[in-house]
């Protein structure tokens, strides 16, 4: 029995260090994306719609998240089950950051080639989030129904949050302290192999190590029409339906003005890079900031009253922006770069924050078995919204802002406004799963 209990303790730890690097490998992916806002804006001299267009349609493969999710449930390789999908998202964003390094220091890449080359780095980094999703969702699941209280089966996903968090500090903080004393190229060429060494160390790990759940259908007789019938049965669970519908259209309706924001603090306001570096790692530690709030105080919330608590404060942070634009704060002696370092990156990060209470809440109701298929649901039915977000964002900035940005406090208050609108369908009727539990037997079976 000690030997058992030691086991299961070395798994536990072991398994806290692969999701963690694996989430904060992910967080770090914000260096190399940095580089690559000013390497299009100063290497490749695009327009600031083309700049949003490109950045929003690179997320495309994030949509296809639900067929990456049916296919890790489905498929075991090696007989593993998650760990060969996280090596070969690793490794796939090492290919991708590594060719456009070489390409972009050779002066040889166009905005074509590096479109392509950043949709397969997004590729892995899906695969791996789907497959990291997963385990953090079998392993909360396990500890939820061991225990009653919402704090171990919190405690997982609290710890990758905050890795996640560490990475995008850290990644963030470099990233604005060297970004204009070296090339972008040399940020993708780290980042390269940062995914690289977390591929190496991936395939060192032998996955029966880690203790994971037994599924409850062995490797051989899970098959991929059977994986999609159980996320199928998933789906008729309002809870789970109704929640995911909200929770995306809580996105997809607000008009995304990040990359006119970039424009106008780097052309219009000249504000350094070291700035719009600092503003990311207060974004970054605003979020590790959330995880150990939410994990301390506001587990014990109901999940729809969080939402809907932070949905409002982006609200109020963008009519802040507007205020910004207009010169207000200048007016009153805040200096434009101060404003950017302290509410910019927060603002930034609140489009993130939500997802923390609500990954718990799916985690808790989603049934054995398709944990990864619906995770991965989850993850496609938001970068779709976002990137819709990013389209609606184009178009807004087209109408009001103009080239002098005479017009961009006006799109600001806009896109406050559709960031008001989804309180009016009632996020409170997200449920609270401990006052709810509503857990789908196998039918099929």
């Amino acid at each position: 029995m000690g030997g058992n209990g030691n086991g299961n303790g070395n798994g536990k730890r072991l398994l806290r260090r692969v999701v963690g690097m694996g989430y904060w490998v992910q967080g770090l992916r914000c260096l190399p994306w940095m580089g690559v806002g000013f390497f299009l804006k100063d290497g490749l001299r695009v327009e600031p719609s083309t700049l949003q267009l490109l950045l929003n349609s690179a997320n495309l493969p994030m949509v296809a998240k639900p067929l990456y999710g049916v296919v890790s449930d489905s498929f075991y390789i090696s007989g593993q089950h998650r760990l060969p999908y996280i090596a070969l998202g690793a490794f796939l964003q090492a290919v991708s950051w590594l060719a456009i390094a070489i390409l972009a220091s050779q002066s040889d890449i166009s905005i074509t080639s590096i479109t392509i080359y950043l949709l397969l780095s997004n590729l892995g980094a899906s695969i791996a989030e789907v497959a990291n999703d997963a385990i953090v969702a079998e392993s909360s699941k396990q500890q939820h129904s061991a225990s009653s209280q919402r704090s171990s089966s919190s405690e997982l996903q609290s710890f990758v949050w905050m890795a996640s968090s560490a990475g995008g500090v850290l990644g963030n903080l470099l990233g604005g302290l060297i970004i204009d004393r070296v090339s972008p190229q040399k940020l993708f060429l780290l980042f390269g192999l940062v995914a690289s060494l977390q591929f190496f160390l991936t395939i060192a790990v032998g996955e029966s190590s880690l203790n994971l759940p037994k599924s409850s259908s062995s490797p051989s007789n899970v098959g991929f029409r059977k994986q999609l019938s159980r996320l199928r049965l998933a789906l008729e669970d309002p809870s789970i339906t109704h929640s995911l519908t909200w929770f995306a259209a809580s996105y997809a309706v607000i008009p995304t003005l990040a990359g006119t924001m970039f424009f106008y603090q780097t052309q219009h306001l000249k504000i350094d890079p070291w700035v719009l570096g600092m503003s990311k790692v207060m974004g970054q530690v605003a979020m590790l900031a959330w995880s150990v709030v939410f994990d301390r105080w506001l587990k014990q919330v109901a999940p729809g009253r969080v939402i809907a608590g932070v949905q409002g404060a982006m609200a109020l942070l963008m009519v802040s922006d507007a205020l910004f634009v207009k010169g207000l704060y200048t007016s009153v002696g805040v200096a434009d770069w101060l404003y950017v370092v302290l509410v910019s990156g927060v603002l930034e990060a609140m489009f993130f924050v939500k997802i923390l209470p609500f990954s718990l809440l799916m985690a808790r109701v989603c049934p054995a078995g398709c944990e990864g298929s619906l995770m991965a649901l989850m993850g496609s039915a938001i970068a779709l919204a976002l990137i819709l977000s990013g389209y609606l964002g184009v178009a807004l900035a087209a109408a009001f802002v103009g080239d002098d940005f005479s017009g961009f406090p006006r799109a600001l208050l806009i896109q406050a406004a559709c960031t008001l609108l989804p309180l009016y369908w009632s996020p409170h009727s997200i449920p609270d799963p401990d006052d709810d539990r509503r857990q789908i037997s196998s039918k099929e079976e």
